[in-house]
């Protein structure tokens, strides 16, 4: 998802400031956490959603804390760099990573040698925000709706094609699923972001997209593209129905959260849950992820493991079983 830079620091600005306080919390070396300033790692570039939604919780957690939590933005490989930083940090609770679904729960399946362990490398904090993804197409797609889609799809075997933000995101996946679940053949053009693989359907180079929010809504307000459907559980958005109203078990969020390489002490987990919670519930702090397009939502430490756990079983069989690999 593609943010305008001026968005990003607007989202700094409008911050609430709540005072430097710091409530002790004991460190091995028997000082306070947190004693100086706390690392977050952004895995993805400057510019986009996770960059702005990791500024927002860093402000956020900054403030409550009365310490600098530094966003350090380390792209590359669809995650995998700045993750595997994380991963390799000391346990300490001075460097943590804004972890999502690409990193976590899809390049496990993809990858033969991921350089760090999704689920023994890291200690889960908490979730901090969701969303969902629109299917949408070009004006001139015959199918107004799912059912017809899916009905096309299986006339024409790979006359369809989707494009989407690159290969191996949760836009690619979606496309996937819907042709395990549906029994359809999608034809995935891989793009180098959100805006490129939207200008794409917009221009008719390819048929439809999986797109954020932020990416399309202001295209479908334009007519240059129509909406189909949301990708989550539940309806985002009123007036549109979601996959799963068709294809029971469709479910593609993205979603972000906070972890710690793993053997972070416990007392320094909790504080930090504490902490991500109490900045979710600031009605100011939460709006800003609103603005973002996604929801703000946290979990306890044993929660989001579980999630994180889930998420890559599912995505490993929609990986193995379309034998997808990394490029």
């Amino acid at each position: 998802m593609k943010v305008p830079a001026l968005l990003i620091f607007a989202v700094a600005a409008c911050l609430p400031a709540q005072g430097a306080w710091a409530q002790a919390t004991s460190t091995g070396s028997g000082q306070a956490y947190p004693s100086k300033p706390v690392r977050l790692i952004s895995p993805y570039p400057p510019g986009g959603g996770t960059d702005a939604t990791a500024r927002i919780i860093a402000q956020a957690l900054g403030d409550q804390m009365g310490q600098q939590v530094i966003v350090d933005t380390r792209p590359g490989a669809s995650g995998r760099i700045g993750t595997e930083i994380a991963a390799k940090s000391a346990a300490d609770g001075y460097t943590l990573v804004l972890g999502n679904v690409a990193p976590l729960a899809i390049l496990p399946a993809a990858v033969a040698k991921l350089p760090y362990d999704p689920i023994k490398g890291f200690q889960p904090i908490s979730l901090i925000a969701t969303s969902d993804y629109v299917l949408t197409g070009h004006p001139s797609l015959p199918a107004r709706s799912v059912k017809e889609l899916l009905a096309l799809a299986k006339s024409k075997p790979n006359a369809l094609s989707y494009a989407s933000s690159g290969n191996l995101g949760a836009p690619h996946l979606a496309g996937e699923l819907i042709n395990q679940l549906g029994n359809v053949k999608l034809l995935h053009v891989p793009y180098k972001g959100n805006g490129p693989a939207a200008v794409a359907v917009m221009t008719g180079e390819s048929t439809m997209l999986f797109g954020s929010g932020p990416t399309v809504v202001p295209h479908m307000k334009s007519g240059k593209l129509r909406a189909l459907a949301t990708t989550g559980k539940k309806r985002s958005i009123a007036e549109l129905p979601t996959v799963a109203e068709l294809l029971p078990g469709y479910d593609v969020t993205q979603w972000y959260g906070i972890l710690a390489p793993a053997g972070v002490p416990k007392d320094i987990v909790e504080r930090l849950h504490k902490e991500i919670a109490r900045a979710i519930a600031n009605p100011k702090v939460s709006q800003l992820f609103v603005n973002l397009g996604t929801q703000p939502v946290s979990n306890t430490p044993d929660e989001f493991t579980a999630f994180i756990k889930a998420e890559t079983e599912k995505w490993g069989k929609v990986i193995r079983s379309a034998n997808i690999t990394a490029d």
